[in-house]
């Protein structure tokens, strides 16, 4: 069942595709360029970028895992620095 489901999204996602057609797509490549550049964006996805970070340096400092050698950036958005538990319940979320 979830074969055809996936056939049939595929289908329907290539007809439509094609009918949008090689204009189309260089109208959207040429929105995505000028987006990109544009410095309001960028900024809000730096600010993004550093959240990730704090969410997944949070993550590795509940599993245990030394976060000090990963070479990435370190940020204090959105971080929470938390030392793993000694046994029992793990450490409440923080929220």
């Amino acid at each position: 069942m979830a074969k055809l489901s996936f056939l049939a999204g595929f289908g329907a996602g290539y007809v439509l595709g094609a009918k949008a057609g090689q204009e189309r797509y260089e109208q959207i490549k040429k929105a995505w360029e000028n987006a990109k550049d544009n410095p309001q964006f960028q900024g809000v996805a730096g600010m993004a970028q550093a959240r990730a970070d704090g969410v997944v340096n949070s993550v590795k400092a509940r599993m245990g895992i030394d976060t000090s050698s990963s070479g990435g950036g370190s940020s204090s958005a959105g971080s929470v620095s938390v030392k793993p538990a000694s046994g029992g319940a793990p450490p409440p979320m923080a929220g």
